[in-house]
């Protein structure tokens, strides 16, 4: 089989929404091939700048870079699973649009974090002191120390490690595979049943920008409520295994973190939520007020993970500048952001459709999971007609929304036979 026979099979396989393994393989694979290539372009980044960096700046990420590569042939699968991390995307990201001086050079401070994170997850031996001007040493997916001298120390051998204010005032330990535990430490917490985490901590994990019109922050401790979004998502799990098996396992493949973002003065409509093209497998979101919200939620961002990850792999798409209404948003969408939102909200027919049956979402429900399928599958049905139209898609695109339309033509059948 060639190359693009098997891309031809993964583009169709995700067109139709459903959760398969090898297509989510797939797309980890292009994930981690992306942050490899950003990764390469910081070094590269840096590399360039030899006049504008300091000497200490400098041989700081050497340093970190160093400690990185040891890691990495300590436990490969360890720290690509930190390279692939939501946040890591994020940083990766500002870091590349950084301007030259003090904003790039701070930037590139978050590798010391992330190479200590990548050593404690490896098991790696590594003893080195270093500055934290803020006060507090992130450790990516891990969690962060409070550091009052504003040095930390970070020391470890085969199986454990410690990370400790370089005054003895706090300090971590831990002992691989484990969470850390200690003084001045908040570690990140693990949502019930799965091994996604409720990102409150990392300084990349929103834009300084915020998300949304209200340009939300994120919820910061102790407001972010972890004890609401364990209980949420333990409930929206269960409603989702019970309407659909496959799309709560995938939830759980596809999704690393959940990043609470603050409330708004809004007192009316659906909780905000969004997933950053430069960090998939984050789902940023305001508690929902109900399970069912928080079900539905999961499935329309795990979609723009998983799309977004794939254009990363086979471009959908090229520059364009037309725009378009569509049911789902008031104000006017580019293609990408259509493409982005049929995606979604197809999946959401697809799920309502299960739903209308009588199963987990539907159980009691039924009139609104008729009704939210007959939304969902007309608003489709129209922004499909935009983007057979449209002369922005490339011949990945187009083929993607041809499987798209024959998906949302069969949950149509499947309907009229409901009755």
């Amino acid at each position: 089989m060639t190359l693009a026979t098997d891309t031809s099979v993964l583009i169709r396989e995700l067109a139709r929404t459903r959760p398969t393994p090898g297509g989510t393989e797939a797309l980890r694979a292009a994930l981690h091939a992306r942050r490899l290539l950003l990764l390469k372009a910081v070094l590269v980044r840096v590399d360039g700048c030899v006049a504008s960096l300091a000497p200490a700046v400098r041989r700081r990420f050497d340093d970190d870079w160093a400690l990185l590569e040891r890691a990495e042939r300590t436990d490969p699968a360890a720290v690509r699973d930190l390279l692939d991390y939501p946040m890591t995307g994020a940083w990766l990201t500002e870091t590349l649009a950084a301007p030259e001086g003090p904003a790039l050079a701070a930037r590139l401070a978050h590798l010391s974090g992330l190479a200590a994170a990548a050593a404690v997850r490896a098991g790696c031996p590594v003893d080195r002191e270093l500055d934290v001007p803020s006060g507090r040493f992130v450790l990516p997916g891990l969690g962060v120390l409070s550091c009052p001298s504003r040095r930390v120390r970070v020391r470890g051998v085969a199986g454990a490690a410690r990370v400790e204010d370089a005054d003895g005032l706090a300090g971590v330990r831990f002992t691989c595979p484990g969470p850390g535990a200690g003084v001045g430490w908040q570690g990140l917490h693990t949502l019930p049943g799965s091994a996604v985490v409720l990102e409150d901590l990392d300084p990349y994990r929103v834009p300084d920008r915020g998300i949304g019109p209200d340009a939300l922050p994120a919820a910061e401790r102790p407001d972010s409520d972890p004890v609401g979004w364990a209980e949420r998502w333990r409930a929206a799990q269960a409603l989702l295994a019970a309407t659909d098996p496959g799309r709560a396992a995938e939830t759980g493949a596809v999704l690393r973190a959940v990043v609470p973002l603050a409330p708004s003065g809004r007192t009316a409509g659906p909780p905000m939520s969004a997933t950053l093209r430069a960090a998939p497998g984050a789902l940023l979101s305001q508690l929902p007020r109900e399970p069912d919200d928080l079900a539905v939620t999961l499935v329309h961002e795990t979609q723009h993970t998983k799309l977004a990850s794939l254009h990363e792999l086979v471009p959908l798409h090229r520059a364009g500048g037309a725009r378009y209404r569509v049911g789902w948003r008031t104000d006017p969408r580019p293609v990408p952001g259509v493409l982005q939102g049929v995606y979604a909200h197809l999946a959401l027919a697809d799920l309502w459709s299960r739903a209308r049956a009588g199963a987990g979402l539907g159980r009691g429900r039924r009139p609104r999971s008729e009704r939210e399928f007959d939304t969902h599958w007309d608003q489709v049905g129209k922004a499909l007609s935009i983007l057979r139209g449209s002369d922005e898609l490339t011949p990945s695109g187009r083929e993607f929304v041809q499987e798209m339309e024959r998906h949302h033509a069969s949950l149509g059948v499947a309907a009229r036979t409901l009755g």
